[in-house]
């Protein structure tokens, strides 16, 4: 009777010790292959964010930039009539 107790307990404590085992094995992807899809989540975030900015910070520039002090001078403002 006891050798059989102690068989029944051992073998409850191996099933018992073996149950963590076979719950990390049930991933399918390795932990690499994890790393490397959240590698790549993360780069399509920073690429979202930066096209984003792009666009917002993005002007339009529809007049063409001339001489800033044109208003001021007067017509015949040339340097050789002085």
């Amino acid at each position: 009777m006891a050798v059989i107790r102690r068989l029944v307990v051992g073998a409850a404590l191996v099933g018992l010790l073996t149950g963590p085992v076979h719950a990390q094995k049930e991933q399918d992807k390795t932990p690499l292959e994890l790393e490397a899809e959240q590698k790549l989540k993360d780069a399509e975030t920073v690429d979202k964010q930066y096209k984003s900015t792009l666009q917002r910070t993005h002007r339009e520039t529809t007049e063409a930039h001339g001489d800033p002090w044109s208003n001021m001078r007067g017509p015949d403002d040339s340097k050789t009539k002085r």
